[in-house]
């Protein structure tokens, strides 16, 4: 009894070690930031044996690893094929200002996440939304909020929208249209109230005098045209390199080989680009008929890589390689955390205060997975209680399809509420980071402000719109 009792508290220090290094960038007394923190409670986890060696290998979920390592090569590929050249234009086509373009992201980012999602759409926007920001002279955090917050939202409607969602899709089997048509009025309405709430929160800062808004629109038209929005990072000599080696080339190819060549080329390279679309109207098409998803999305990713007909390394570069070793070390450390016994105690005492036959039960389930999603994140959270809710609800003849989607609802629109919430949120944040040399940091505070009020108040009306 006595060596089960150090396990929990040791299993417990080696998580809050972790959860303090993950929450907070900088700790004085351990200043490793979070990227390490995440391997060293991993690493705690098994040196305190809480876990054995093998079981720490098993923890980690290769296919959540491989569907962010290939999300963010498609995302690379995506960029390379201009498509976020047509994005840029349909955020800055007739744009009325900056509550209009906060709007706009959170639309085209909750509709993005549906179908490619949230951490995709995290991976591929954050940058562009803040260069969009940055030129226009206005503070990035609205913007970022609107593009995390909505795709958040956004991915609870399908299936495929987020690795928890899928894992309940395959675990409750509910159909494809019965998913979308259960939680999308929920999704509609919840993308709506969290951009009024941003509105409201950040009114005075979206707030331009007119004729400096004006003069900030002329000089964005004059910086971001067709090639500006193919820049990954924001590096001026690569701008400057890319714009020199054009012109260069132009020119080669006008005295070799004339006019009517150059237009060949130019039609080629349309070509191959046109078969990245068709690649990635396959991978949605295969992601629709079931396929497997990681598998499908790395496909995708390699299919890319070969149809480039280039050296892939400058591409892969650009993955977030920290962002992948944080969440293997996050898996572990969970798994640990589970091995206490801590998160099942916890839920034999809610369970008979959280069944879904009542409006104060449904409450308590949803309070619980909010907390347990930001404790543990969301997707070990569905591992975890998944069952165990849906069992709960047979087991008073409720529906138990109903109980998955309100699984799926909260456990995903939980993760607006802190900052380490959803992987979206750490996206984001990652990208921000290595935006420019001196970074930009998202607070753990600043979020939380934002996020408490936005998931209470959508979760709250998103429950009463979830349909069996």
């Amino acid at each position: 009894m006595a060596a089960i009792d150090l396990n929990v508290v040791l299993g417990s220090v080696a998580f809050a070690i972790f959860w303090v290094l993950a929450v907070f960038r900088t700790v004085p007394f351990l200043p490793i930031g979070r990227t390490a923190g995440s391997p060293l409670g991993a690493l705690l986890m098994v040196v305190f044996r809480v876990i054995k060696p093998k079981d720490a290998y098993e923890a980690i979920d290769l296919p959540i690893l491989g569907l962010l390592f290939g999300s963010m090569v498609v995302g690379v590929y995506l960029e390379k094929a201009h498509m976020f050249k047509y994005l840029g234009k349909l955020l800055s086509w007739k744009s009325y200002g900056a509550k209009d373009l906060l709007c706009r992201i959170c639309l085209v980012s909750a509709i993005s996440s549906a179908l490619f999602t949230n951490d995709t759409t995290c991976v591929v926007l954050t940058e562009f939304v803040l260069k969009i920001a940055t030129q226009k002279n206005l503070p990035p955090h609205p913007f970022l909020f609107a593009l995390v917050s909505s795709a958040n939202i956004g991915s609870s409607a399908s299936p495929i929208g987020n690795p928890q969602n899928l894992i309940i899709a395959v675990q409750s089997e509910i159909p494809f249209g019965n998913f979308l048509h259960g939680i999308l009025p929920a999704m509609v309405v919840g993308v709506f109230v969290n951009a009024l709430i941003l509105l409201c929160m950040y009114w005075k800062l979206l707030s331009i005098p007119k004729d400096e808004e004006n003069q900030n629109k002329e000089i964005e038209d004059r910086r971001i045209d067709s090639n500006d929005m193919n820049s990954h990072r924001f590096s001026p000599w690569r701008q400057l390199r890319r714009i020199l080696l054009t012109e260069i080339a132009s020119q080669v190819i006008d005295q070799t080989l004339g006019n009517q060549e150059n237009e060949i080329i130019i039609q080629e390279g349309i070509s191959w680009k046109s078969f990245d679309y068709l690649v990635i109207i396959g991978m949605l098409i295969s992601l629709f008929k079931g396929f497997d998803m990681t598998w499908t999305v790395v496909t995708t990713a390699f299919t890319l890589a070969v149809l480039d007909f280039k050296d892939a390394q400058p591409c892969l570069e650009k993955v977030s390689y920290s962002l992948l070793t944080f969440f293997c070390g996050m898996f572990v450390t969970v798994k640990g955390f589970n091995e206490t016994g801590i998160p099942n105690m916890i839920w034999e005492f809610i369970e008979p205060y959280a069944r879904i036959d009542h409006f104060r039960g449904i409450v308590v389930l949803a309070a619980v997975i909010v907390v347990l999603s930001n404790l543990f994140s969301n997707v070990p959270t569905v591992l975890l209680v998944g069952k165990l809710v849906a069992k709960s609800a047979a087991s008073i003849s409720a529906d138990t399809n109903r109980a998955w989607l309100i699984l799926a609802w909260v456990s995903t629109v939980a993760g607006n509420f802190s900052l380490v919430g959803s992987a979206a949120n750490l996206i984001v944040w990652e990208q921000a980071r290595q935006a420019w040399d001196d970074g930009y940091t998202l607070s753990f505070w600043r979020h939380l402000k934002f996020g408490v009020p936005s998931t209470l108040i959508i979760t709250a009306i998103g429950l009463t719109l979830i349909q069996g």
